[in-house]
C-alpha cells in the first residue's frame, strides 16, 4: 500500500497543475495515469487557446487565474510554453450576434475581464485581410492568448516534480475500496494507493472512473478535429472566433501561434458523440471553406496535419466541481467541455487553496473567496443553463 495525502486520477490539463499547486502547499501527492507519460489524453489534442472571454462569471474568474499563471511561467520559473497575449476577437456579421455579444459585456466586465466592443476598422488592423463585407464589429479581450499545450504539460509536470509530487504511469484504475461514504484506497496498475482525498481529473474517461466508484457523472465525450498549417511570417495577433452556424458546423476559430503556424478548429453539426480519434476526410474541406469565407488571405497556406480529440461535455457546457453524495472524499474536477487546457491552471490554484485552507480534506473551504465558483460549477446543480460562449 502506497500512502499519500492526495491521489489525483489523471495527468492532463487539470491533474498536472493541480498536483503542482497541492505539492507546493505541502501535501504529499500521487498522480495516476493509464498512459505512458503525462499529457497524452485530450491535453495533446488541444489547440492552445487560453481565454477568459466566457459568458459565465465562474469560468471568467478561473481563466483569469489561468492567464496569470501561463503568462508568468517563463519569468518566474524559466519555463517557456510559447505564451502570447494576442487576445481573443469574436466577430459579428449580423445584428443578432452583435446584440448577443454586447449583452454579455456587463457580465464579463463585472467578473474582471478586460473586454470591449470594437468597430470594423480596428478589427481589420488586428487581422489584416479579414472579410470586411457586412462586418459590424466584435468584442476584443487583449489579455487572452494562446500557448503550446505540449510545452505547458511538460512545464506543469516539471513544476509538480520539483514540488515533490509522485507520478505513476501505465496505471489503469481497476477499482476502489470504500468504507461507508469514504474511499479508502484505489487500485491502479496492480498497486494500491491510500489517501485522505481522491480527485477525479480523468477528462474524457471521468464517467468511467465514477462508475467504478459506484455513481454516475453526466460527462459525455464528443469528437472535434483540428489542424495546423506550415509556419509563415506573422500577420495577425488575435484568436479569431466566428460563432455563425451552418448546416455542417457551428463556431470555428483559428490563430497564428508564436512560432508562425495557423492553428484551427471547427465545431461539427450535429455533435459527434464517442471516442473515435481517427481524422475524417470531411473535416479539412469543411473548415477550409469556412475559414476562407471569413479570411481569404489564408487561401495559399499549406496544411501540415490534422488530428482529432474529445470534448468531455456536460449538459450545460460548464465543468463539474464537487463531491458526490456517495463518496465524501472523492472530489470531481471534470467535464471541461474542451476547455481543460485554459481552465486547468486556474482550477488547480483555486482548488488547492480551498483544500489547504479547509478544516478537512473532505470539503473545500475558502467559500468566502471561491464560493460563487463552487456554487456555479457544483455537481448538484440542475444543468438547466446553457453557456453562450462554450
Amino acid at each position: 500500500m502506497k500512502n499519500f495525502d492526495v491521489v489525483i486520477l489523471g495527468a492532463g490539463s487539470v491533474g498536472l497543475p493541480l498536483a503542482w499547486q497541492l505539492a507546493e502547499r505541502g501535501f504529499s501527492v500521487a498522480v495516476l495515469d493509464e498512459e505512458a507519460s503525462w499529457g497524452r489524453g485530450q491535453n495533446r489534442a488541444a489547440i492552445g487557446g487560453v481565454r477568459a472571454t466566457h459568458s459565465d462569471p465562474a469560468k471568467i474568474r478561473v481563466c483569469l487565474d489561468s492567464i496569470a499563471i501561463f503568462s508568468s511561467l517563463r519569468q518566474k520559473y524559466g519555463l517557456d510554453v510559447e505564451w502570447r497575449a494576442g487576445g481573443y476577437l469574436y466577430v459579428a456579421y449580423d445584428a443578432k450576434t452583435e446584440a448577443q455579444f454586447r449583452s454579455l459585456l456587463e457580465v464579463q466586465k463585472t467578473a474582471g475581464l478586460s473586454i470591449d466592443w470594437i468597430e470594423s476598422g480596428l478589427i481589420q488592423n488586428l487581422a489584416p485581410g479579414i472579410s470586411a463585407e457586412g462586418l459590424r464589429g466584435g468584442t476584443f479581450s487583449p489579455g487572452d492568448g494562446y500557448a503550446s499545450p505540449l510545452m505547458a504539460a511538460s512545464a506543469f509536470h516539471e513544476l509538480a516534480c520539483r514540488a515533490g509530487a509522485a507520478f505513476f504511469f501505465n496505471a489503469r484504475v481497476e477499482g476502489f475500496k470504500t468504507r461507508g461514504e469514504n474511499i479508502l484506497s484505489v487500485r491502479a496498475g496492480g498497486e494500491d494507493f491510500c489517501a485522505s482525498l481522491f480527485i477525479n481529473a480523468s477528462g474524457a474517461k471521468a464517467s468511467d472512473i465514477a462508475k467504478l466508484a459506484g455513481f454516475e457523472l453526466p460527462v459525455f465525450p464528443d469528437c472535434h478535429e483540428a489542424g495546423v498549417t506550415e509556419p509563415i511570417e506573422r500577420f495577425m495577433e488575435p484568436m479569431i472566433v466566428d460563432v455563425r452556424a451552418d448546416a455542417e458546423s457551428g463556431n470555428y476559430y483559428f490563430y497564428q501561434a508564436e512560432t508562425g503556424q495557423v492553428v484551427f478548429c471547427v465545431t461539427p453539426r450535429p455533435q459527434v458523440w464517442g471516442r473515435d480519434k481517427d481524422s475524417t476526410s470531411g473535416f479539412l474541406p469543411l473548415v477550409v471553406r469556412r475559414m476562407l469565407e471569413l479570411y481569404p488571405r489564408l487561401r495559399n497556406l499549406r496544411v501540415r496535419r490534422t488530428w482529432r480529440g474529445m470534448y468531455p461535455m456536460t449538459p450545460d457546457g460548464l465543468p463539474i466541481l464537487g463531491y458526490p453524495e456517495s463518496e465524501k472524499n472523492f472530489l470531481q474536477i471534470v467535464g471541461m467541455c474542451g476547455q481543460g487546457f485554459m481552465l486547468g491552471p486556474g482550477l488547480g490554484t483555486i482548488v488547492a487553496s480551498a483544500i489547504s485552507n479547509g478544516s478537512s480534506y473532505a470539503q473545500p473551504a475558502g467559500r468566502t473567496a471561491y464560493g460563487p465558483i463552487f456554487e456555479e460549477l457544483s455537481i448538484a446543480r440542475d444543468f438547466d443553463h446553457i453557456e453562450l460562449l462554450k
